[in-house]
């Protein structure tokens, strides 16, 4: 028979687990993810991927919650987005504002590569302890552009391109050898916004000048012992030594604490508040846009990636509208576009939604950019981050003529058209004159459309729209000082402006439309229906449909952000 202690042990855990003090983990070395959760095997494959807004929400919630004594948080070489990143630093900081410990640790960041934005958002942390044998990559900011005009010459293709105007520049990946004059300053000014934003808080954070932070990435990477004598670091130690300190500074010889990943510590207080009394003050429904806008319903790929289908955002949308407890609408905004239509399509829902007395409030992410910027110019407000990739307000259309490829292999290639114009998106052939005259009117149209709703939802005139659109993209901060922006800050900021507008300062936000497995399944009754947001499509491609997008071809759509704006 076992021994009374034996038996008691495990309550006795549990016990403790329960009324100890906690202190909540972040691992950030895997990134951050900022797309709803998916199918079980989706989230299976991201489950190293912390949500975005469990981490903000799980970092607000423990502040004000007594059992909760710091937080601790694994940090790696490139843990998210720049937007995510501020975000992630706001919650941070107002954290480290209820008197709570924040201790970021790593093996190594950057780990002899680019760290500069795994740097930045450890500086967040009031300590940060780093590895004896670890490095700090604060090597500073890149852009990266790759241009393939030379081996399609050497391959017998010529691309076929047009743009409105001249910073759309996704044409240049197949027409250029090297950045043009206005690519090359387009992202020069994209990348000295972002670099002193990240220069300028590292400085506040640690104390220095943002001159000295510029001396010390000029000759990043850094060696454990550089770095802490450069002030960068608190102290050098291994995980067991840090986790150990925190753990004894926070129980003060009582008990135990607990430690629980913030992820997790959030989802379960989110539910116990959700159970619990109701203010009476309804919601305000967080309505996702993420990945490449298209036609029809959203996809997923098999990775848990994800597009973002007009009817399926449309749907949540018209369902918002329709939902007596909704009081106001955050629609997050993560996207370089696509479709001019179906951006269309959204931003009319958008509009509607408003009109009807329900306020919706764009959140930015890390990319809301060209049809992602398109959309948001039907909502009463635009919130983004200072990092936040957007603008891009242009036009263009791309196809590879590989008439000469054929030729060159040997390859023939007839057609015969019901039409003048029935093979013009052929690969096989250039376009025609007659062609190039649709070809040209269509980007006219579609400009002139883009640039006209600017105007008129921003309140600017023409000259002003002219100057900051011609597919020129921004960083949040730049949007907010031209006025394409309302305001600066991250998905908190956005809540709490929904909720001023709606009146309703205490409703919980809640992801929309909440939907089970059965409405997965089950096939909607019209598009009118709260399950008919829940219905996605599985793209079997998964990256390489986003590849093709990126490349230009017809079925991305003409509203695309251009070429590689991921800071590294």
């Amino acid at each position: 028979m076992a021994d009374l202690p034996e038996l008691i042990a495990p309550l006795a855990d549990l016990r403790r687990r329960r009324t100890a003090p906690l202190v909540l983990e972040l691992d950030l070395t895997e990134g951050t993810t900022d797309e709803p959760p998916g199918p079980p095997l989706a989230q299976v494959l991201t489950r190293r991927r912390e949500r975005l807004t469990d981490i903000v929400e799980g970092l607000r919630r423990g502040a004000r919650d007594p059992r909760v004594g710091g937080v601790l948080a694994k940090i790696g070489g490139a843990p998210a987005g720049l937007a995510a990143v501020q975000q992630i630093r706001d919650a941070v900081a107002d954290f480290r504002a209820s008197g709570k410990p924040a201790v970021a640790w790593s093996e190594s960041i950057g780990d002899f590569g680019p760290g500069t934005v795994g740097y930045y958002l450890a500086a967040a942390f009031g300590e940060i302890a780093l590895a004896p044998t670890g490095t700090v990559g604060l090597t500073g900011l890149a852009l990266n552009a790759l241009f393939l005009r030379g081996a399609f010459d050497k391959a017998g293709v010529r691309p076929e391109t047009a743009a409105r105007h001249e910073y759309k520049t996704a044409v240049n990946t197949f027409t250029e050898h090297d950045y043009t004059a206005a690519h090359r300053a387009a992202a020069e000014g994209l990348l000295e916004s972002l670099s002193e934003q990240v220069r300028t808080g590292i400085a506040a954070d640690r104390g220095l000048e943002p001159g000295r932070v510029a001396e010390l990435a000029a000759r990043a990477p850094l060696t454990a012992a550089e770095a802490l004598e450069a002030h960068l670091v608190d102290r050098l130690a291994y995980r067991d030594e840090v986790y150990a300190d925190l753990l004894e500074r926070i129980g003060h010889g009582g008990p135990e604490p607990v430690l629980r990943f913030a992820s997790r510590y959030n989802r379960h207080r989110a539910t116990a508040e959700h159970l619990g009394p109701r203010p009476g003050n309804g919601q305000i429904a967080l309505v996702g846009v993420h990945g490449q806008i298209h036609s029809g319903h959203s996809r997923r790929s098999p990775t848990g990636r994800t597009t973002a289908g007009a009817e399926t955002v449309s749907a949540a949308l018209r369902a918002a509208r329709r939902d007596t407890s909704v009081r106001a609408v955050v629609l997050r905004v993560d996207s370089p576009g696509g479709s001019h239509s179906a951006s269309d399509a959204v931003r009319r829902e958008v509009r509607l939604t408003g009109e009807a007395g329900k306020p919706v409030v764009v959140s930015m992410g890390d990319v809301a950019a060209s049809g992602g910027y398109y959309i948001s110019l039907g909502a009463d407000r635009i919130v983004a981050q200072p990092g936040t990739v957007t603008g891009s307000i242009g036009v263009f259309i791309a196809k590879p003529d590989a008439q000469g490829l054929l030729e060159r292999l040997g390859i023939g290639y007839g057609t015969v058209d019901s039409d003048p114009h029935a093979g013009m998106f052929s690969t096989a052939r250039p376009f025609t004159d007659s062609e190039w005259e649709r070809v040209d009117a269509l980007l006219d149209v579609v400009y002139a459309d883009f640039t006209e709703k600017v105007a008129r939802a921003r309140g600017l005139d023409a000259d002003q729209v002219d100057r900051l659109a011609r597919g020129r993209v921004w960083s949040g901060a730049q949007a907010h000082e031209r006025g394409l922006v309302d305001a600066l800050g991250g998905l908190e900021t956005a809540v709490r402006l929904a909720r001023s507008l709606a009146g309703a300062p205490h409703a919980p936000l809640r992801p929309y439309p909440r939907t089970g497995p059965l409405d997965r399944l089950r096939p909607a009754e019209s598009s009118e229906e709260r399950s008919a947001a829940a219905r996605t499509r599985l793209d079997a491609w998964g990256p390489l449909a986003e590849l093709s997008a990126r490349a230009g071809l017809p079925a991305a759509g003409p509203l695309v952000l251009p070429g590689d704006w991921e800071v590294r």
